[in-house]
């Protein structure tokens, strides 16, 4: 009982305490202030979390328990991302309900996170496939039919043959589907569509609203893609009609020598000459099978084919060829583009290969071994009409835009125009387990479902193919499709396709605040309490698409009243990616996927927690190290003996006796350090300041309680189960969840500092900053967290640390 502690015993202990006292159930208190701290929630597949989920999950609550301490009101839920292609196709190979299949996964992850200790308010747990979530998702949808931001219309999509839906470019992989490899292929389906362009200008300008990554922001920004340019007419020859074209370099406009329409642009039917349709049908066909990413690769070869029409360049009069190339997009401006190849790398590949003309109109490139790229330092050359009325020659680019966007306008030929990369959300899936639209089709017009008669509930059914006509499997079941209108009486019949799995997880942090509320979305004045989002953690994988539809559906229902702030996330963290002990990403099909389960069992949940965040900073990408977590376990026996004599009871080296002033300036040192780093989220520093004070503690024969009990309390967001026995036997009533949290003297931390060189086998590299009275243990710890320090020792064997005292810090590896 002296040398370890029985993590299964004591752990078992303050779960059942906790769940029984419900410790972190938070209340709307006006009196404290809020602190709402937000995982990304889970998709809860069947395989159960791994070590690299627990990474987050870890530090929002570590976080969240260090709030408590400081006497904030923390609301920190969790719930489930419950629908999703995955359990529908587990349901179409074993013909188990994917309801049955859902649930079973949400009880095996939630058993898994009760068993990590994770301080969640589990009486707000909610699942996006319950009816009495999704009612409110599906009446969130008919406020925005009501505002005109969702229609239908006939969009090209990724459909998947054999998964008979829909997919979003993310489910694509190679072109092929993530779910089960199937080929997929691009083809003009009626769609939902979500208007979110109309918001294109605030989903932008609000980002210096939050408190995000750069990384981040800066993929909020690209994939809104904002660009300032014109839009060009291009006249067809010997056929009515133009090409628009949309550039931001129209002072480039007299070096355009042919045309690109995307394979799926309208007007390829129309320009195609009867001598070139087989070829471009042909390539059409294929390109139909690649998806926007493949296009999109700077390294592929670039191909096309002539359609053999020509359009007017109306600067100059020259005939243009026209062509297409699946390089350019019909999701991205006009689906046209206008090819200068004297000064863009593509179409200067693409003349090349094809022996088309290049005209230089920026003077300074080498047009022939390679495209002049960067135009906006040069001056403007050949670029005066045929009749010489007009002239931009000699004007560097900044100067010219303005002047030939002016005279395109005054010649009816363009006009200046604001493009985005951003286009509006496809929101159809051809799926059973989604959420239904509350929508009817009276007479061939969509027509909203009272409120009334939400939630519109999936049926039942044990037929989850999808009935190959491109429609879900809901169209199978012809008794729920065939309805009345309520408001008519006329037939009607039910909208079979549902919505994306995103829908459910855009707004899941508002029905958190307020979870079994059956007359209102969420209550205004919990929601004025609660929001926003005080720190939210998760994947950096969705960066880009579950913000950005989050922030969308956020700002609706801010213009309607329902939200009272214009951003739902203040400060957003990813955490990064952990590796197996291969330092390959886990995988089943690798075999390298360590389960928490194992590790709980074998070392303990405190030790699994502390070694989540020791293993480096909290952003970076890091591999599992079983024996990493063999050497947390080892302090936190070396913190039990600290309190617990060999006898079991408190240790007679614990006294009441006044500390020394450096044992003092020590613990506030401590104090002071894992204060910080909690703030900052570097919490693998706050860990390593901790080990100091610990081995500096073992050493002594008599250890104060009043140095002890702080640290304890310090220690406890990172180890709590064991700093829960720990204050209990220390003579305190449990639990110490709202303790509170112990606080430094400025007047004993203030200390010369020194700058400690760093040294990897004798070479400089790094430096780091400590206190001048720091002890070896403490000096040699810091150096080995600096990130620098770390990546020149990872996967190194260390043989020796040699310290010169104020010195020098040398790793002999």
């Amino acid at each position: 009982m002296s040398k370890t502690y029985d993590h299964h015993a004591i752990e078992a202990k303050w779960q059942a305490y906790w769940e029984e006292h419900r410790v972190f159930k938070a209340t709307e208190d006006p009196t404290r202030p809020k602190f709402y701290c937000l995982d990304m929630f889970p998709y809860p597949s069947g395989s159960g979390l791994h070590v690299g989920h627990l990474e987050g999950y870890t530090a929002t609550d570590i976080v969240s328990r260090y709030k408590r301490m400081r006497g904030f009101n923390v609301l920190h839920p969790m719930g489930w991302d419950a629908f999703g292609l995955p359990a529908e196709q587990y349901a179409v190979k074993t013909g188990i309900h994917p309801a049955i299949t859902t649930a079973q996964n949400i009880a095996a992850f939630k058993r898994q996170m009760k068993r990590v200790g994770l301080s969640y308010d589990w009486d707000r747990e909610l699942s996006t496939a319950d009816p009495s979530y999704y009612r409110w998702t599906q009446w969130i949808f008919l406020k925005l039919f009501e505002r005109g931001l969702a229609y239908v219309a006939e969009v090209p999509v990724n459909w998947c043959p054999a998964l008979g839906t829909v997919l979003a470019n993310e489910e694509i992989v190679d072109g092929r589907s993530e779910v089960g490899g199937f080929e997929v292929i691009r083809k003009p389906m009626r769609q939902w569509v979500l208007k979110i362009t109309a918001y294109a200008d605030r989903l932008l300008d609000d980002l210096k609203l939050v408190d995000w990554p750069a990384s981040t922001l800066e993929m909020q920004k690209n994939w809104i893609g904002r660009s300032v340019g014109a839009e060009v007419e291009f006249p067809l020859v010997g056929i009515r009609g133009s090409i628009r074209v949309f550039t931001t370099r129209p002072d480039t406009l007299f070096g355009a020598t042919y045309m690109v329409l995307a394979p799926e642009h309208p007007l390829v039917e129309v320009v195609t000459t009867p001598d070139r349709r087989a070829e471009v049908s042909a390539y059409r066909e294929a390109a139909a099978r690649k998806s926007d990413l493949q296009r999109q690769d700077l390294d592929k070869e670039k191909t096309g084919v002539f359609t053999g029409g020509y359009a007017v360049n109306p600067v100059n009069g020259a005939r243009l060829p026209i062509w297409i190339a699946d390089y350019v997009l019909m999701s991205y401006g006009t689906g046209a583009i206008m090819a200068v190849p004297a000064h863009d790398q593509r179409d200067w590949e693409f003349a090349r290969r094809y022996k088309l003309p290049i005209r230089e109109v920026i003077a300074g490139g080498d047009i022939e071994r390679e495209a002049f790229v960067s135009v906006e330092k040069g001056t403007v050359v050949n670029s005066t009409t045929p009749d010489g009325s007009f002239s931009i020659d000699g004007l560097a680019p900044t100067d010219a835009i303005p002047k030939i966007t002016a005279w395109l306008e005054a010649q009816g030929k363009g006009r200046k125009a604001v493009n985005y990369k951003l286009r509006d959300w496809l929101f159809s899936r051809q799926r059973y387990w989604g959420e239904p639209f509350p929508i009817i089709w009276v007479d061939g017009e969509p027509r909203p479902l009272p409120e009334e008669q939400l939630p519109l509930t999936l049926p039942e059914t044990n037929n989850f193919k999808p009935p190959g006509t491109g429609e879900s499997p809901l169209a199978n079941l012809t008794d729920w499709v065939a309805t009345m209108d309520p408001a008519t009486g006329k037939p009607a019949r039910r909208e079979t396709n549902t919505m994306p799995q995103w829908a459910g997880s855009c707004w899941y942090y508002l029905r958190f605040i307020d979870p079994k509320n059956d007359r209102l979305l969420v209550d205004p004045a919990k929601e004025r309490y609660w929001m926003p989002v005080d720190l939210y953690i998760g994947g950096s994988e969705h960066a880009v698409l579950h913000l950005l539809y989050a922030r969308f559906w956020h700002k609706v229902l801010y213009d309607i009243g329902v939200v009272s702030t214009p951003e739902p996330f203040m400060k957003l963290v990813h955490q990064g990616t952990v590796l197996g002990e291969d330092n390959q990403k886990m995988s089943k099909s690798r075999g390298n996927v360590v389960s928490p389960d194992e590790m709980i069992d074998k070392f303990g949940a405190d030790a699994v927690r502390l070694y989540e965040m020791f293993m480096g900073p909290l952003e970076a990408m890091k591999p599992w190290s079983t024996r990493g977590v063999e050497g947390i376990t080892r302090f936190l026996d070396r913190v039990w003996r600290l309190v617990v004599g060999e006898d079991g009871g408190l240790s007679r080296a614990v006294v009441e006796s006044e500390p020394s002033l450096d044992q003092k300036r020590l613990l506030h040192r401590t104090i002071k350090k894992v204060t910080e780093d909690i703030e900052e989220l570097r919490l693998n520093t706050a860990i390593a300041q901790m080990m100091v004070f610990t081995n500096e503690m073992t050493k002594l024969d008599e250890r104060p309680r009043s140095l002890l009990e702080p640290f304890v309390l310090l220690l406890s967001p990172f180890a709590p189960h064991l700093c829960e026995e720990l204050w209990e036997r220390l003579g305190h009533r449990p639990s110490l969840a709202r303790e509170p949290w112990p606080s430094y003297d400025p007047a004993l931390i203030v200390s010369e500092r020194l700058t400690i060189p760093v040294q990897i086998n004798g070479k400089l590299r790094s430096k780091i900053e400590v206190a001048a009275d720091a002890a070896r243990e403490e000096v040699i710890a810091l150096a080995r967290q600096d990130a620098k320090v770390r990546e020149w020792l990872q996967g190194k064997e260390e043989r020796n640390v040699i310290y010169v005292e104020k010195k020098l810090v040398n790793f002999v590896v």
